[in-house]
């Protein structure tokens, strides 16, 4: 009776008049008293949401490899993507853990153990899986990525919560939001990420939406990587190459058979001159890359800049803390 009873609750929210747009599945690996049980109930759940409503999305949060669920494509859709995305890139550009609870300097700007999790991660993924996965940088359960920066251990009743936005730095949020709107999956924001809220893990993260006080700034410059994102059809569905990884400095390609994008991160306090081999994306001499998005320190924008091939190299100037998004552009 039980069992009937969720299969009818979860179709009749995905079906009219609700018209819900999914599911979001709370720790779902954990249901049922055996893996098999769980992966009967999965599948009946799927078949019931998909008989309902076939575009209604199944999304899990999950822990660890979501392959078991993923590989046939009768249980869940995607997941919540901790392993290859929020926890990879959080250790990579602040050295801390997404609960604020440790901080790993050997981590910090790692190039090595970034690219490691991303690849070891991402192959776990059907590639439909990977492009609707949920990249987020913050959470109801962990600290909120902004507060990360500041690079302090603790919770809120160990530092006060007003501890959780001193320090912080901005550029290195926004080179965050950068890789997120340019990394395959689905890039999605916790609500006042976008307005400056800070927070300790829960329940500090969950702080009220700050009306008549929100971060300007940081809302313009999240429309514009937004907009961005939506203006680029390779950033959604193109293939992901790696092509620089040095100490807090990382580059890489999206490309499709038309389009070629080249994503380049400069996480240190340092200005940088950085080779990218442009080349490996089936990018020319002939073909020249213009800039599309641009954040830095203090600021960002979206001025078109062109820079000119060599032997299939780019070479590039970055500002400290500040990340760039160049496009093949074809003569």
């Amino acid at each position: 009776k039980l069992y009937d009873d969720i299969m009818r609750v979860a179709a009749k929210w995905v079906s009219p008049p609700y018209n819900a747009d999914g599911w979001r599945l709370d720790v779902a690996a954990d249901l049922g008293h055996s893996p098999e049980m769980n992966h009967k109930f999965w599948r009946d759940f799927r078949k019931s949401v998909k008989t309902a409503n076939p575009d209604a999305i199944i999304l899990a949060e999950h822990y660890g490899d979501p392959k078991e669920w993923l590989q046939k494509g009768d249980q869940w859709d995607t997941v919540m993507n901790y392993d290859a995305f929020m926890e990879p890139l959080t250790w990579f550009l602040t050295g801390m853990e997404k609960h604020s609870d440790e901080y790993r300097g050997e981590c910090f700007g790692n190039p090595g153990d970034f690219e490691g999790a991303m690849r070891h991660h991402m192959t776990r993924f059907m590639t439909s899986s990977l492009q609707c996965a949920m990249n987020e940088l913050s959470n109801h359960d962990h600290s909120r990525f902004l507060t990360r920066t500041n690079k302090k251990v603790g919770r809120a009743e160990q530092l006060g919560t007003d501890a959780a936005g001193r320090g912080i730095n901005k550029g290195v949020m926004k080179e965050a939001v950068v890789f997120q709107m340019t990394w395959p999956g689905a890039p999605t924001i916790y609500y006042g990420d976008e307005a400056g809220v800070c927070g300790w893990t829960d329940p500090d993260n969950r702080r009220t939406y700050p009306w008549g006080s929100e971060d300007q700034e940081l809302i313009a410059f999240h429309k514009a990587a937004i907009a961005m994102h939506k203006s680029q059809e390779v950033l959604k569905t193109g293939s992901y190459k790696p092509l620089v990884g040095e100490y807090n400095l990382i580059a890489y390609g999206r490309f499709n058979q038309k389009d070629a994008v080249v994503v380049i991160v400069n996480n240190s306090e340092d200005e940088r001159r950085v080779r990218v081999p442009v080349w490996e994306l089936g990018i020319t001499d002939k073909d020249e890359m213009e800039q599309i998005f641009v954040t830095f320190d203090g600021g960002f924008g979206e001025e078109q800049l062109w820079y000119t091939v060599n032997g299939g190299w780019l070479d590039i100037g970055l500002r400290k803390t500040s990340a760039v998004v160049l496009k093949r552009v074809k003569w």
